[in-house]
């Protein structure tokens, strides 16, 4: 959902690497800011000053209606490898993970009765379909503006290499991490009314906490959002658990005795890190309070929102339709050779005025920080389609294996997730929130119209190449994988493209202060079975 958390997170001015001004707290991060790039993608932009969120979050959905399918998920996964070649300035060499993701992410609806489409601020009962409220009839008992107020977890992994957090995109030259991000809005739907002026003007409308997977499973700095520091979004070798590339990991999510827990085995170093979103952790929840003059939080324990994962199990803020998934971060890296200062604008000559915000270029920090590749560029959202991602420089995009083994990264590969322990799910969908980022006002290639459908596409305007999912066969098993469709060991491509792959158009019903809203913010496609059962 929206993604990923990078340094962009910092919500005040960046005017030097490590060098924050103009805020009232020392760190954290502000979804309304327009360089939050990695938040959870909403339904409609929601920054109270007019201000832009959306990226692009081609996504694969798993179902089933078996309870636990809800709240319980092991993964298995291949953390991707990048080529021996390094990047350019030019940007005809290598392209590393960075520049194509600056991270992938799996997911979870939880509850929080503090959330949208909150009304009543009810306490959720967890782990539970009675949460089930997707009706389109403002006056029926199960209308999504009646739903319990919704949290959405992404447990997101950050490839290494280029600028440091905070406030780049790596936790290390050579080494990836993981932190839990887990984000809530505060708004009542149904009126359209905000939460009140002092928390949007420190926490913003959709509030996260935020957390690194440490080996400890304590967080090494406060996660609540008003609790954050500067300590909360830089990662540290000694507490942290660091990944390398190539590593096999094991992944459990799931419904704990102190609350969610996300637990990471690497098995190919033998470490673990975990961390449980719990109270006793420092996690936290902003109330809902549009009345006071101050924003407040209250120590909370977030816990998955459903039993099952179908169609019907929605977080009804949100762009994307999914309760279970695992998801990508694209569209986050244009070149840029010179900046006006680090996390500033771009200023190299010619530099492409829709997307040079956010922009880094060496050397990275005062002292200068240990960073493997020393290129320049720009991680705001790519409204254009004209990036790293949107080129074929994906695994399998161009069916050239000798020139992808030199130039291009390994895709990352994992498991369909397993609930209950040894339970597959029984179906899947793929899921692109390109509708929601094709606004013509903001994407000056696109002219989606996101009421008709009009003008919505896949491929977006711009874009010389959209990567979409495929499965292969790894030593014996089967396995996920994203890029295109001459990646080796490939054994079904979907109909060899991302319009077929990702499929029609999804229109949803969402509550509105004025009644039920309908328009399409994805493009989706349900397959009645699950081809790739770990």
């Amino acid at each position: 959902m929206r993604r990923l958390l990078i340094g962009a997170f910092i919500a005040v001015a960046v005017v030097a690497f490590g060098s924050l001004v103009g805020s009232a707290r020392a760190a954290g991060f502000n979804c309304s800011e327009p360089e939050a790039a990695l938040c959870a993608e909403t339904n409609d932009s929601i920054g109270y000053g007019g201000e832009y969120t959306g990226h692009d979050e081609p996504s694969l959905l798993f179902y089933s209606n078996t309870a636990g399918s809800g709240n319980s998920n092991l993964y298995n996964l291949t953390l991707p490898t990048d080529p021996k070649v390094l990047p350019n300035q030019s940007g005809t060499a290598g392209t590393w993970n960075f520049q194509l993701h600056p991270a992938f992410w799996l997911g979870m609806a939880l509850c929080d009765n503090q959330s949208a489409p909150e009304f009543t601020n009810a306490p959720c009962t967890p782990d539970s379909d009675t949460n089930i409220f997707d009706g389109t009839n403002e006056a029926g008992p199960d209308y999504i503006g009646k739903h319990p107020g919704t949290a959405f977890l992404e447990l997101q992994f950050y490839p290494p290499g280029w600028a440091p957090w905070p406030p780049g995109v790596s936790c290390d030259a050579s080494k990836w991490c993981a932190a839990m991000a887990i984000f809530s809005l505060n708004q009542n739907l149904n009126t359209g009314v905000v939460n009140n002026a002092s928390c949007l003007n420190t926490v913003g409308l959709e509030p996260a906490n935020f957390a690194f997977i440490t080996k400890s499973g304590v967080p090494h700095a406060p996660p609540a959002p008003l609790s954050q520091t500067l300590g909360t979004f830089t990662p540290s070798a000694a507490t942290d658990l660091f990944m390398g590339s190539g590593d096999k990991l094991s992944i459990d999510i799931h419904d704990g005795a102190a609350g969610l827990t996300t637990i990471v085995h690497d098995l190919t170093t033998g470490q673990t890190g975990s961390m449980t979103a719990s109270s006793g952790n420092g996690f936290a929840q902003i109330l809902y309070e549009p009345a006071s003059a101050t924003c407040h939080q209250s120590p909370y324990t977030f816990r998955p929102m459903y039993a099952t994962s179908s169609e019907h199990t929605r977080v009804p803020w949100a762009a994307h339709s999914y309760n279970v998934a695992f998801s990508d971060e694209i569209g986050h890296f244009e070149y840029c050779s010179s900046v006006d200062a680090q996390g500033g604008s771009c200023t190299q000559a010619g530099s492409d005025p829709f997307d040079s915000a956010f922009c880094f270029a060496p050397p990275f920090g005062s002292p200068v920080q240990a960073t493997k590749v020393k290129i320049g560029g720009c991680i705001a959202t790519d409204v254009d389609f004209d990036g790293v991602s949107y080129q074929p420089n994906w695994p399998g995009a161009t069916g050239n294996a000798a020139l992808e083994a030199s130039l291009h990264p390994t895709p990352v590969r994992f498991t369909s997730p397993l609930f209950n322990g040894t339970q597959n799910y029984n179906r899947v969908a793929f899921e692109a929130d390109l509708p929601r980022i094709e606004i013509p006002s903001l994407s000056p290639n696109n002219t989606c119209d996101r009421g008709t459908g009009a003008g919505c596409v896949n491929p977006p305007n711009g874009a010389n190449f959209y990567p979409w999912y495929t499965t292969a066969s790894v030593g014996g098993n089967c396995v996920w994988q994203l890029g295109g469709g001459n990646i080796p060991g490939t054994t079904n491509t979907f109909g060899g493209s991302s319009t077929t792959a990702f499929g029609p158009l999804l229109f949803f019903t969402y509550p509105g202060p004025t009644g039920p809203i309908t328009r399409t913010n994805n493009f989706r496609n349900v397959l009645t079975s699950n081809p790739c059962p770990a």
